[in-house]
């Protein structure tokens, strides 16, 4: 159901709309969780490290396309705000039809330098071929995995995160019992990994796509779903570019920081595959947070409101120091077992690697929760040139200080655990002046 956040109290309706995000998040990450811990169990530590070596070229890709799908909902926000529902339609249509084609496309090029695109990232020869296998199978349902960000970003901008929920638990869970057979029962190794990860990606859309089209009444454009406009393409494409190029750099950075990892061997990768899970299942809350702090400024910001607009950034703040607080808490007590989730009992090295990390970033986690509440602000603004510049000064200054760290302190993931909180050290530095100088012009009614 379609949500209007121009009226009504702010804090409840932020946190009613947040929590299906984080919901629906925890339940997209479960799909590379469960792919880690049923293949690290049940086929081995080289094959966790093909699926963790896979994994940061896969979600390169595919955050392009969400970042494509998360420019158009911002703007799909600010004219439902502002009631204007004829060029929303427009801006849907378009949407759609230009994303198919790019999707299509990253397809292609994605199934065909598989195997190039490995070797660039300095992957041992063992993981190759079953990490290629598995980008191949993954890159065949793209076109799925498009649609549904399309039609859950779609119905995000209008209000509705509950319905994208929904689909992502059927599919969460159908994605388990295609592990459990593939990987488990038939023995298919990564392939079967990949093989349970599209089918449940293909049935979430197809699921979705109908509840569209029987109960959105605002979606069922009919003929509509043909119109192309190209203005309205090239607005979209410079919108979604900007937020596309900034998930896809942060995607960057960690496959450079896999580069340096690739080289240490096969436990190091197995362990770095793992602490990524940990962080995903933090860092991505923190994101919906974010979120759900644009979606609120933006229909705000186009219904012309100032006040709603600043009081939803300081909403959004309250929600992500609650949170932040309480999974570095968690996850200091519980980096352990959180490790033994992803691996074998007898992988004892790899344990004790990822304890090391995630000891040291629990303390770290409030920084990473600031970053993503500002820049979440700035996309409500459609301001999305300072998210992407804080971006790359993020991973840049991530990427450099792994470099430099890990040949002071030597192998292990306290260097990689200190070049994450200097990355985001600099990113606050950047955005933080930018932050104030916006506020200052909220403050005297400016939009």
């Amino acid at each position: 159901m379609a949500r209007d956040m121009t009226k009504g109290r702010i804090l409840p309706q932020m946190t009613a709309f947040a929590i299906p995000l984080i919901l629906g998040n925890l339940f997209q990450i479960l799909y590379n969780a469960t792919d880690s811990i049923i293949v690290g169990k049940f086929v081995g530590d080289d094959a966790l490290a093909a699926v963790g070596t896979a994994g940061p070229i896969m979600n390169m890709a595919i955050l392009f396309i969400s970042g494509m799908c998360m420019g158009a909902g911002i703007l799909m926000s600010t004219l439902y705000g502002a009631k204007d529902m004829k060029n929303l339609e427009k801006q849907i249509s378009t949407t759609l039809i230009g994303g198919l084609v790019f999707s299509l496309l990253i397809a292609f090029l994605m199934i065909v330098f598989a195997v190039p695109i490995l070797r660039l990232i300095n992957s041992p020869e063992e993981i190759i071929g079953s990490a290629a296998i598995y980008l191949r199978v993954v890159f065949l349902g793209l076109i799925f995995t498009f649609v549904y960000n399309f039609l859950a970003n779609t119905l995000r901008a209008l209000g509705d995160s509950r319905t994208p929920l929904y689909f992502l638990v059927i599919s969460a869970f159908l994605n388990v019992a295609g592990d459990l057979l593939f990987v488990v029962t038939l023995k298919l190794g990564v392939m079967g990994s990949a093989v349970a990860t599209v089918l449940s990606e293909a049935l979430c859309c197809v699921c979705c796509g109908i509840y569209v089209k029987l109960k959105v009444p605002v979606l069922c454009l009919g003929k509509k779903w043909r119109v192309f406009e190209r203005r309205v393409l090239w607005k979209t494409f410079s919108y979604g570019i900007t937020s596309a190029l900034q998930q896809m750099c942060v995607q960057l950075g960690k496959i450079l920081v896999q580069a340096i990892i690739n080289v240490q061997g096969v436990a190091f990768i197995a362990a770095f595959t793992a602490i990524n899970r940990v962080d995903d299942f933090v860092l991505s809350p923190e994101g919906n947070i974010a979120h759900a702090t644009t979606t609120f400024i933006a229909q705000n910001r186009g219904a012309g409101d100032v006040e709603r607009v600043k009081k939803g950034y300081r909403c959004g703040i309250i929600m992500e120091l609650i949170f932040s607080v309480a999974v570095s808490i968690i996850v200091f007590f519980a980096a352990a077992p959180l490790m033994k989730m992803f691996v074998a009992e007898d992988s004892a090295e790899v344990v004790a690697l990822g304890v090391s990390y995630l000891r040291i970033i629990a303390f770290m986690y409030i920084m990473p929760a600031m970053t993503n509440i500002v820049q979440g602000f700035f996309r409500g603004m459609g301001d999305l040139k300072v998210t992407l510049i804080s971006t790359i000064t993020n991973m840049g200054v991530r990427v450099i200080a792994a470099h430099i760290l890990i040949s002071m302190m030597g192998k292990g993931f306290y260097a990689l655990a200190w070049s994450n909180f200097w990355g985001w050290v600099f990113m606050l530095l950047f955005e933080v002046p930018l932050l104030v100088r916006n506020m200052r012009k909220l403050g005297r009614g400016e939009l």
